[in-house]
């Protein structure tokens, strides 16, 4: 895509977060560097626990590196404590990365984005092991957002303007804008002015906050998540147009694991809810519960890609 620019993660953050004053917790931390090639092991309290073992796994940065491990965090060491084994977190910048390490057999599970799964299931025999029930559903959107200052009322009125996706192979972050586009006629590059990856949600909400892009497409679930938690990040954007429901991102595992860590890994997910520990984690998160879902739910996706 001769006009799409592929922003490095750095670049992002010194871009969207210099100066930021927000009051939440992570937000109030200048901009740091992070290397998300390195593996970063999720800390045990069992000092006793042997290292002969230990499960790798991804969570997609849906959200910013940094945000995502800081939200997930206490989710990862909740499994580690009940199955006794230690958790290594392997953070990648992009979705296919990601794929590629479940491909390989280098994880034994990990949260992915919608369209990364049907992508990689046509590839190799990726399984759901759980997926997130929020509001009652387990369905989520794409928004399209502009900055509320920018006069610009509906999609017609991005042509010729500037763009932000989050990453290749996201439904919302992408595929959906692009299906539209395929739909009447054109693509990205013929239709937008300039576009470019962020390569997470939360960096594309903040583009069009600050005036560097006059739209994006983006993941309804972390609007949602921002609106509630941190509303000064969204107070200068607006939605414009809301996709069909989606099935939501899914907990998946690899065909290497292991059949019976995979069950008690899911029986973990799904008994969160009745545990007071769990109960707790999944409320920061935004998240009901974790229940098992058809597959089919994702039918909706597989023409975008």
């Amino acid at each position: 895509m001769k006009k799409i620019t592929i922003l490095t993660f750095v670049s992002v953050i010194l871009i969207l977060f210099t100066n930021c004053s927000d009051s939440s917790h992570y937000n109030n931390q200048k901009p740091i560097e992070i290397n998300i090639n390195d593996i970063q092991p999720v800390p045990s309290n069992d000092k006793n626990k042997t290292l002969e073992k230990s499960l790798n796994v991804a969570i997609s940065t849906m959200i910013s590196p940094k945000k995502t491990f800081y939200l997930y965090e206490n989710l990862l060491r909740y499994i580690e404590k009940k199955i006794g084994i230690p958790i290594k977190l392997k953070q990648r910048k992009t979705y296919q990365e990601v794929n590629d390490l479940l491909e390989e057999g280098k994880l034994d599970f990990a949260y992915v984005c919608s369209g990364a799964y049907v992508v990689a299931k046509r590839k190799f025999p990726l399984k759901i092991l759980a997926a997130p029930q929020i509001n009652g559903k387990t369905y989520y959107q794409a928004y399209i957002i502009v900055n509320k200052s920018s006069g610009i009322t509906k999609f017609e009125e991005l042509r010729d303007k500037s763009f932000a996706f989050s990453d290749p192979l996201s439904n919302t972050g992408y595929k959906y804008v692009v299906k539209i586009l395929k739909d009447i006629g054109t693509k990205p590059d013929d239709y937008f002015s300039k576009s470019l990856f962020t390569f997470a949600h939360d960096y594309s909400i903040q583009a069009v906050a600050r005036g560097l892009v006059d739209g994006a497409t983006v993941d309804g679930l972390v609007y949602d998540f921002l609106k509630i938690n941190n509303p000064k990040r969204i107070k200068d954007v607006k939605i414009i147009q809301k996709s069909p429901d989606f099935g939501i991102p899914p907990f998946v595992y690899a065909p290497s694991t292991n059949p019976d860590l995979i069950r008690k890994i899911q029986n973990i997910l799904i008994g969160m809810d009745k545990d007071k520990e769990g109960k707790k984690i999944l409320n920061k998160l935004q998240i009901e519960k974790f229940v098992k879902v058809d597959p089919d739910i994702y039918n909706s996706i597989q023409s975008f890609n």
